[in-house]
């Protein structure tokens, strides 16, 4: 009588789900205790028979499966534990889905790196490993990054031929990754390569096929209400079919009801050179006009082969209070001149009206700037309305775009490299070895290991001709019990 209860109970716990913890799907099934306290592991493959044994059998080191339930045991006690283990057998590397090529660049954010997809496409990408957040000076694993976080919500809705494309996010390791399509160029190559190399301004023809179409992609993110905040020469990519790819939204914002002001969240905005004055005087309140005088500072440079606005950066102190930039509003200041009530009405109520008055009067030189620059007085006029100190009286990325400097030959082309030499194209992006271990694929964890191998070990069973419960019991026992002996090593060292 009480063999046929027993009998019925373990019939009872295979037959009801909620009785046990599936691992793995094919693999095997742990039983939680039954009501006599007597435990019962649950072991199948795939639609062989099932069978059931009890705990204390398997747990016997004599037992070669004592090792299989030591580790599956882990599992059962743990249900994220087994979530992720399970997630993780599934999940591929991104080693195992992009072959690493080189390393392109490095920043606050992370590292980017050239991969070419392993399907056979074989397409290039941009890969971009963000660094953990950090706690001192000993890396913390904090959660996701507040620009990551924003990069990935924001490429992840957007699609744009002048908006670099998102293909996929990974994470694995604690890291995330973001693949990017690749860009071989970006403009600041396009300035150092004519600078350095050709020795020679950008032709006309370049010029305006590049600015027209980042004011293309501007205007797509602006009409999405985002904004950039972060437009430099570094961060717009050029593809080699000569398309031009708005990059890097690590600091973009939502203006259309954000949740919080632009001000409280990222006090500093904009690298430097390109930031407009209106955040120099410390406005806690700026709009899309901030992304328009970025592209004026881009043109400009791209024209002259070198930054219009070149001035010192005053750090924060070590209360992270924003400091007043004396010296980049100088350089603004030397070429476009002083303003006035009238060139900007409501200056006077501007946080550093008073640091403004401090600094001696000039006079606007930006039409003698623009005449060995700008091959037109309609190229002086665009960047004159770019450049306006009234962020209301700023150009539009719409209204830029309508510029009658556009308009006029030569005009801009969809390839913006078309009608270069061979001699005249930038080369290709440098890549190099990468000097940080940090695309090398981490070292599974014991548990995953554990269940790669085991899949393995049962997969070669279930090919064969049939296999009975003592034959995989004993691979897995060989299997899991290497890596049990091994952490006992590593305990005792």
């Amino acid at each position: 009588m009480h063999d046929r209860d027993g009998a019925e109970e373990r019939s009872r716990m295979v037959s009801e789900p909620r009785h046990r913890v599936e691992c793995y799907g094919r693999l095997v099934t742990l039983a939680i205790p039954t009501p006599s306290g007597e435990r019962f592991v649950h072991v199948r493959t795939g639609t062989q028979s099932q069978v059931l044994r009890p705990w204390h059998v398997l747990t016997n080191r004599n037992d070669p499966s004592a090792a299989m339930v030591d580790e599956w045991s882990l599992l059962q006690h743990d249900p994220m534990r087994a979530y992720r283990a399970k997630r993780d057998l599934a999940h591929q590397s991104v080693t195992s889905k992009y072959n690493i090529l080189g390393f392109i660049s490095s920043g606050t954010y992370g590292r980017v790196y050239k991969a070419q997809s392993r399907d056979q496409e074989g397409k290039l990408h941009a890969i971009k490993k963000f660094k953990p957040d950090k706690e001192g000076d000993v890396v913390t694993y904090t959660g996701i990054s507040q620009s990551a976080i924003r990069e990935i919500a924001l490429n992840r809705e957007i699609s744009h031929e002048n908006v670099v494309s998102l293909k996929e996010v990974i994470l694995e390791d604690k890291s995330i990754y973001m693949v990017f399509e690749y860009a071989e160029h970006d403009f600041l190559q396009v300035i150092h390569h004519y600078s350095q190399s050709m020795r020679t301004q950008i032709p006309t023809t370049v010029l305006k096929s590049l600015i027209h179409q980042l004011f293309n992609g501007l205007l797509y993110l602006h009409n999405a209400h985002i904004l950039h905040r972060d437009l430099k020469p570094a961060n717009i990519l050029i593809t080699s079919a000569g398309v031009v790819k708005i990059g890097d939204l690590g600091l973009a914002r939502l203006t259309h009801q954000p949740l919080q002001p632009l001000f409280a969240g990222d006090k500093v905005v904009v690298t430097i050179w390109y930031r407009a004055p209106e955040l120099l005087m410390g406005a806690k309140h700026y709009n899309k006009s901030v992304d328009c005088w970025a592209v004026g500072c881009v043109m400009a440079e791209l024209a002259s082969l070198r930054p219009i606005f070149k001035g010192e950066e005053a750090k924060l102190d070590s209360k992270k209070n924003v400091p007043f930039q004396k010296d980049q509003l100088l350089k603004i200041l030397e070429v476009l001149g002083t303003p006035d009530d009238k060139e900007w009405p409501g200056i006077r109520d501007m946080p550093e009206y008073q640091s403004l008055k401090r600094l001696d009067a000039y006079t606007s030189r930006l039409f003698d700037w623009c005449r060995a620059r700008v091959s037109s007085n309609a190229g002086y006029d665009l960047l004159r309305q770019l450049f306006a100190y009234d962020p209301d009286k700023r150009l539009t990325a719409k209204e830029a775009l309508d510029h009658k400097w556009f308009h006029e030959d030569p005009k801009p082309s969809h390839n913006v490299f078309y009608g270069l030499s061979p001699s005249q194209l930038p080369p290709h992006r440098r890549i190099t070895q990468d000097d940080a271990p940090s695309m090398v694929p981490a070292q599974p964890s014991q548990t995953q290991a554990h269940v790669s191998q085991f899949s393995q070990q049962m997969q070669g069973h279930t090919q064969g001709s049939g296999g009975s419960f003592a034959s995989l019991s004993a691979g897995a026992g060989a299997v899991l019990g290497s890596g049990i002996h091994t952490r006992k090593k590593q305990r005792m060292g």
